[in-house]
Formats: structure tokens, sequence, C-alpha cells
């Protein structure tokens, strides 16, 4: 069977033997054209760029978790039915997460299909609380690419050394946060050197996924800000992602986050959707939670 992407987003699937010839035949340069894609498209990219380390199917829900490294890596992603009405299905969820010491936390989108509306508001009807909302941005990569001229003094690297981790915001990052952060189709890692013996002075983070390249993790030294730094960090794992076929990008970044979205918005993304995480009722023994901060100054 062949997948093919048709240029609204949609995938079908058709027997390989049917295929007679076939080409893409954009409308206009397919290298600057921002990319078409379906809310869910982008959701399933997203989860396998950041991917939990363990997961349990509940119908067509993934639960997700990794000893509470961020929200994104534990908590349900609900794609369909769970096979069971809504109020059986969210007492699996938080009996899961008990077992493991975590609370519930659904990410659900709005802006996208509505069953996911819906969704939200039958979570907000049963006590669920919103704790946090980002939005997923798409771009075309080539914009990206070109932001800076080459060379940028970025370094890539498929691994996630000590120096890129001292300059991580999350301090003391955990074996299983490392495995979280290395997960995904094809992992590159930025870094800006800094001085002699000091933390880099800007890192990033890239996942290529077929087409797709995702962007996280862009930090910068507090003291080296409007530099360019974040700017030539994403334009050389741009390029990068472009190396390996990549013609549309995208990011997560947090709606507070007015930096970001203005430098974001200068190479061409735009907002598609809006995620949200949904947090169980509180009982007063739930565990804290990390912050699962999208892409940006500061963000995972």
């Amino acid at each position: 069977m062949l997948r093919i992407t048709r240029k609204n987003g949609e995938s079908v699937r058709i027997a390989e033997t049917s295929l007679v010839a076939g080409k893409v035949v954009p409308s206009a340069p397919a290298r600057r054209r921002g990319p078409a894609a379906s809310w869910e498209e982008l959701t399933r990219v997203a989860a396998r760029a950041w991917p939990p380390v363990e997961s349990e199917r509940l119908g067509e829900w993934e639960l997700r978790a990794a000893q509470g490294f961020t929200r994104r890596a534990n908590s349900v992603l609900p794609l369909g039915d769970p096979g069971r009405p809504l109020d059986a299905a969210l007492e699996k969820v938080r009996h899961w997460y008990a077992e493991r010491g975590l609370p519930a936390y659904v990410q659900t989108a709005t802006g996208a299909e509505g069953a996911q509306e819906l969704l939200c508001a039958e979570l907000e009807r049963r006590g669920w609380v919103r704790e946090v909302t980002a939005e997923v941005w798409v771009a075309a990569p080539a914009p990206v690419a070109d932001a800076t001229a080459e060379p940028s003094g970025v370094v890539l690297s498929r691994e996630a050394d000590e120096a890129w981790l001292a300059r991580y915001r999350r301090k003391g990052v955990s074996e299983v946060a490392l495995r979280v952060l290395t997960g995904g189709p094809s992992v590159w890692f930025a870094t800006v050197p800094g001085d002699a013996g000091a933390p880099p002075a800007a890192i990033g983070r890239c996942v290529v996924d077929g087409r797709w390249a995702g962007f996280a993790a862009v930090e910068v030294d507090p003291d080296r800000r409007r530099q360019g730094l974040a700017t030539a960090v994403m334009a050389a794992l741009a390029r990068q992602a472009m190396a390996e076929g990549a013609s549309a990008a995208w990011l997560q970044v947090e709606q507070d986050n007015v930096a970001a979205r203005a430098m974001y918005a200068r190479m061409g993304f735009a907002p598609h959707h809006a995620y949200h995480h949904y947090r169980q009722p509180r009982n007063g023994s739930d565990s804290p939670m990390e912050s699962a901060a999208p892409a940006g100054s500061g963000s995972s």
C-alpha cells in the first residue's frame, strides 16, 4: 500500500499495483508556499516528535506517560472514539495515571475538527480544568533556512550532549527526559558555543518526520538575546531538515510568549490551531507536573 498526501493535507491509501504514474504540480513554488495540513496530521506528527516512554491504547485514544516530564508526554491524545462512554473512558484515564503517581491530563484542540470542540465542552462540564493553552504554527521551511547566511557558527549534532543540556532550561534532565528529547524519527540538536567554560549561547532541537520539520527547545542566554542567535539556530536546523526532504515546518508556542511569536511571524510562520491541556479535578493529592512549554525562548 502507498500513502498519498493530497495538497489539502488529507492522506489516502492506494494499492501500489494501481499506481501508473504520479507527480506533484504545485500552483505556486512549493519552496515558498505555506503547507496545507489537517489538524489530525499535525497532531500525530507533533506526538511522534515528543514521544512518551510508555503508552497504552484506549480505543482510538492514546494514554502517554514519561514520569511527569512535560504535559505533552504525560497526557491523553484523544484522536477518535475511546471505545466506551466518555465517563467510563475518563475513569480509565484517571486510574491509569494514578497508578503511575501522575495527575490525569487530556490534550485537546480548538480551531480543529468539531469533535475536539465538543470534547473540550464535555471536559469542562465535568469539572476538568484547562491549565495550558498553546498554538501550533506552520510555515514553509525555505524562509526559515534563508533567515541567516551560512556559516552561522551553529553546530549540529544527533546527541543532546552535556553542553546542550547545560543551556536547556530544565536542569537535571533525567534519563527518562533524555529519552523524550532524543525520541522521534530524525532528531537534530543545534548549539551556538558560548564563552570558554560557559554553557552554549543558544540551543535548539528539530525533528524531521517525512515532509515535516518540527522545531522546539529554542533557548538563548539572556545576556545574548537580540543578537539573532535564535534565528541562526532555526535557520541551521531548517537547512538540515530540507536536506532530508522536509517541505513543511511546524512549532508550538504559548500564547503569552510575545517575543517568540514575533520572531516566528517574521520567518513566515502563522497559527494553525490551538491546543489545550485539561487537568482532572483536583482532590488535594495530585503531584505537580512540569509545564509543557512549547518552542521558543525558554521553552521545550
